[in-house]
């Protein structure tokens, strides 16, 4: 769509115009595609001839019939421009066509003028239109003095400048055009960055994750998933699946803590009938179930030894023995495993078998907690309070300033999952309220985000005393709270990263001592 108001104030078509103005008297007007004039009430008109026409709307409609009637002979005869004349007025007109894209968007007509020297009697017909109209002898004879007679070197340039400006036009429109399509595209790619399949988050954190599911949609690798619980680790093993090439095979998921070895293994793998009491027919197992497809395993860090060389075996050849059976079956399966316990700890420690963990560490994925990307708390709340309202049939509730920062001040050990929670709660709890304010919110968020502001930890004793347990506190909550990034944390608080590493020896807030304590 054009938006004919634009050209007015455009430089290069403004530049053109005064040209056509200052060397002779023609007015540049524009029409769509069925002749009739836009954008004139912006229009300066230069020409008194052509204004004296222009202003009766009478006129105006002539104008654009002949107009009508040049686009028609254009499109019949497939040439550049039309040169006619506006019989109400007794002058000529030049037509130039915009064509975008091959379509016929409208005209642009310069207007006020006489196309051939030896037509000197033009003039004598134009004061007769001008004197019809009621104009006196001294308008008459002014307007007439400004009208130009073309030779052929002056057609030729006037004519190079109107098409000159029916390009602009078209270029304009086209550089218009790209630029919303590229800001769509934008729009579209943000909109996409902040949500990633059924994912929320803009926060950086969250934008690295989408990269690398990004990067990881064509590959057919192993993936680990590490992160708290509550941070929606199996989310994101659906997006792996679902945006894969296994997206129309099985999705399987076990959590590997739901059962002791024994059931287990014959969730995982299946049995042969008779194998065990209550084993009445053969089972097929979720490996076999999950061929060509995906299995999640869930809590992967949970597993016996016994188990963790079963499933080796599977990863490594694709194949497992059933309980009871005595042949091996073959699988082709992709395997996701996620994890809330930190598996090289327990590789160290004996506990989890280090081929194992290598095997499944093909491709690391690092959930981060809700308390590392706190800036798309906004974006969650509004989600899950907008899901909650629509399930509950109500209006929308909308969270308050004082109750999100309650919300961010808070340091949400259950992560997602508990904001999530939180969010259905008070949308059942705010009755006909639309606005859900801090005292909705739950006592342990309204206390608990009391407490992370470590304000006047001591009001007694050593002055010295107390701006140091001001300070402990105040690094040991910032450490937490940016994930053990000192450099991030000494930009906040306003020292050195060497100066921050001192203290953090000082007061003996090592990551690993703070997690054993």
């Amino acid at each position: 769509m054009i938006n004919w108001d634009e050209f007015e104030h455009i430089h290069v078509i403004k530049k053109l115009k005064l040209i056509l103005s200052s060397w002779w008297n023609i007015d540049v007007i524009f029409t769509d595609e069925r002749g009739h004039i836009r954008g004139f009430k912006d229009t300066a008109i230069v020409n008194p001839a052509v204004q004296a026409f222009l202003n009766k709307e009478a006129n105006r409609e002539g104008l654009s019939e002949e107009v009508g009637k040049a686009i028609t002979e254009m499109q019949n005869s497939e040439t550049r421009f039309a040169l006619t004349k506006w019989s109400q007025a007794g002058f000529d007109m030049a037509v130039f066509p915009i064509l975008i894209d091959g379509e016929f968007m409208g005209t642009v007509v310069g207007v006020g003028f006489i196309k051939d020297t030896a037509e000197a009697n033009r003039i004598e017909e134009v004061k007769d239109r001008l004197a019809s109209q009621g104009e006196n002898r001294d308008t008459i004879d002014f307007a007439v003095s400004k009208i130009r007679f073309l030779d052929d070197n002056d057609r030729a340039h006037f004519i190079d400048l109107v098409d000159l400006v029916s390009r602009e036009i078209v270029t304009l429109h086209l550089e218009i055009t790209n630029r919303e399509d590229r800001i769509r595209e934008l729009n579209k790619e943000l909109g996409s960055r902040y949500k990633y399949d059924n994912m929320i988050g803009k926060s950086q954190a969250m934008q690295s994750t989408y990269a690398l599911l990004d990067k990881i949609k064509g590959a057919d690798s192993t993936v680990l998933i590490q992160g708290e619980n509550g941070t929606g680790k199996e989310l994101i093993a659906k997006s792996i699946h679902y945006n894969s090439v296994r997206s129309s095979k099985p999705f399987v998921i076990q959590n590997c803590s739901a059962f002791n070895d024994n059931l287990l293994e014959s969730e995982l793998f299946g049995h042969a009938k008779g194998s065990f009491t209550g084993a009445h027919k053969d089972k097929k197992g979720l490996f076999e179930i999950a061929d060509k497809g995906t299995f999640f395993l869930d809590e992967i860090g949970d597993t016996s030894p016994q188990m963790q060389v079963k499933l080796l075996r599977v990863l490594q050849e694709g194949t497992f023995t059933p309980v009871g059976a005595l042949d091996a079956r073959k699988v082709d399966v992709r395997v996701i495993a996620a994890t809330n316990r930190n598996l090289r700890e327990m590789v160290e420690k004996g506990t989890f078998r280090e081929d194992l963990f290598y095997r499944l560490n093909v491709i690391n994925l690092r959930v981060p907690p809700l308390r590392e990307r706190k800036e798309d708390i906004p974006l969650l709340s509004e989600f899950f309070i907008d899901l909650a309202c629509k399930r509950a049939g109500i209006s929308k509730r909308i969270l308050t300033k004082r109750a999100l920062e309650k919300l961010y001040d808070y340091h949400w050990p259950g992560n997602v999952r508990e904001l999530q929670n939180e969010m259905e709660r008070i949308v059942v709890l705010s009755g006909e309220e639309t606005k859900i304010t801090a005292d909705m919110l739950s006592p342990k968020i309204i206390e608990g985000g009391q407490k992370t502001k470590v304000q006047g930890t001591r009001v007694v004793g050593k002055l010295k005393d107390a701006i140091e347990e001001l300070e402990r506190d105040m690094i040991k909550e910032g450490l937490r709270r940016t994930g053990w990034n000192k450099s991030k944390l000494a930009k906040e608080l306003g020292i050195s990263r060497a100066g921050l590493i001192m203290k953090v020896e000082k007061y003996d807030l090592d990551k690993r001592r703070l997690r054993k304590s």
